[in-house]
């Protein structure tokens, strides 16, 4: 299913906002572009970045990562074909981000346009694997698709010129995540560029190969990382037009709620986030908004027993706790709490000399103090918390498994972490429709591609063992 997002002008700025009869997709499609003769270059920039948290908050990715449960519709928990039209995403925010790049006025805005263009990209190539990338955004009606590969080593270089390219004179107007600061921006583009590195790991496992050697360039770079929460690249909603995304997964609706796969992790590890992950209720209103609940949901249920379910066990737990799901909250798109995780993934396989212990606990730290949580005494300590030696057999599911926490609830990039690591290990509905009854690992293309573009997409099945369908492996989960 499709959705659109309306644009809401006020003044020079303008934000998307959902109109939607379920959220699965909030993100994934049709992000429609403004429309206007001479644009301002502030309300653009604006604009992509309120789009952001669609990205960062896609419940579909987080159904296929175990992380939510739905509660009544469970066609996609069931595994439907998700067959979606990516088309929207490039006419979208991605198009608003190149009308500034095309206009050229401003270094800066430049600057922050290519960064945020390379995150959404990013976020369309894990999702489908091959995808226009080198000739999209040029007005050509029929661009190529690149394989994922020169996509990702593209972002990457992408990524590490941007840093190079602000200047320290440029006002970036309408900048609503960093209100136009130049250092967090950098932090911010290495972030993401280390995060895309390790991505590759499956591919290029070895200390002097592509991912480490760029790994290990992001993090040399003077322009520094994402290290403390106050770092963090998050897009913060002010409420009224402009809620937040996590806050519209109830605005009237009760469909999806965190799952039993999480409940049941976060009690084995006494892990005291799951204060912050799950919520009693959806209604802001109530007198128990802010109370906790443990209550996950079966993943994978048929609709009556999903629904039967939620009606014998009512304080059933919703996707965060209230106070962290008002009008006015955020949403987390990179953390430290990841950045510390990911250096500590790096390490495990012996490509930097970061000490493994050392980041690994400051990355469970860093993700405690994100959720404002107390870790208990000896939580780093227990069997299936505390690492090995460098390489020692089970630390790479630990560590995976942190970084599946730590990311929560950003569902894409949880999917990527479980795909590429086979950690934590879920277990696919018994209920699944799909006809190999596994999980699913990519997005369908959608049947329009096949008719508006079809010999660039033929082209691009040759790269896809298996062929167009949900099972088959994109490039750097094939390995």
């Amino acid at each position: 299913m499709k959705k659109k997002l309306i644009y809401v002008f006020t003044g020079l700025v303008l934000f998307g906002a959902s109109s939607c009869n379920k959220l699965e997709d909030f993100g994934d499609t049709n992000l429609n572009p403004s429309a206007t003769t001479e644009p301002i270059l502030a309300a653009l920039l604006t604009n992509a970045e309120a789009g952001i948290g669609g990205y960062a908050s896609q419940t579909r990715s987080g159904l296929y990562a175990q992380y939510f449960s739905e509660t009544q519709y469970t066609d996609v928990s069931l595994y439907s074909i998700p067959q979606l039209d990516f088309a929207g995403e490039y006419a979208g925010v991605l198009n608003d981000l190149q009308m500034i790049i095309n206009k050229n006025q401003n270094k800066n805005m430049n600057a922050v346009a290519k960064i945020l263009k390379q995150y959404i990209f990013s976020t369309v190539t894990d999702r489908w694997g091959d995808v226009p990338y080198s000739e999209a955004l040029s007005g050509k009606s029929t661009p190529k698709y690149d394989k994922q590969e020169d996509i990702y080593k593209g972002m990457i270089k992408a990524l590490k010129e941007v840093v190079g390219e602000f200047d320290n004179t440029s006002l970036i107007s309408g900048d609503v995540i960093f209100n136009g600061d130049v250092a967090s921006w950098k932090r911010t583009a290495n972030s993401i560029r280390l995060m895309l590195a390790l991505q590759l790991s499956k591919r290029y496992p070895g200390a002097s190969e592509y991912a480490a050697t760029e790994f290990k360039a992001a993090l040399a770079d003077p322009a520094g990382l994402i290290v403390t929460n106050t770092q963090n690249f998050i897009v913060d909603y002010p409420g009224g037009n402009y809620k937040s995304n996590w806050w519209r997964v109830y605005d009237g609706r009760k469909d999806y709620g965190e799952s039993k796969t999480v409940t049941d992790l976060m009690a084995s590890l006494s892990d005291s986030r799951q204060n912050a992950f799950g919520g009693i209720t959806q209604d802001g209103t109530s007198p128990d908004a802010f109370v906790t609940s443990n209550i996950g949901v079966p993943y994978g249920l048929k609709r009556a027993d999903a629904e039967a379910f939620t009606a014998a066990n009512t304080g059933w737990a919703r996707i965060l706790r209230g106070d962290v799901r008002k009008e006015t909250g955020d949403v987390v798109v990179i953390s430290a709490a990841q950045i510390a995780l990911a250096k500590a993934e790096a390490a495990n396989y012996g490509w930097t000399t970061d000490v493994l212990a050392t980041v690994y606990n400051q990355g469970i730290a860093l993700s405690f103090e994100q959720w404002g949580q107390t870790m208990s005494v000896g939580y780093t300590t227990q069997t299936n918390v505390t690492l090995g030696a460098v390489g020692a057999a089970g630390n790479l599911g630990k560590i995976a498994t942190q970084r599946y926490i730590a990311s929560y609830p950003n569902g894409l990039q949880a999917w990527n972490i479980w795909r590429k690591t086979g950690f934590p290990v879920l277990m696919p509905t018994p209920n699944a429709t799909n006809s190999t009854k596994t999980i699913p690992r990519r997005y369908v293309y959608a049947a329009s591609e096949y008719t508006s573009n079809k010999a660039s997409i033929e082209a691009a099945l040759t790269n896809l063992p298996g062929g167009d369908k949900m099972d088959s492996k994109i490039w750097w989960d094939a390995n």
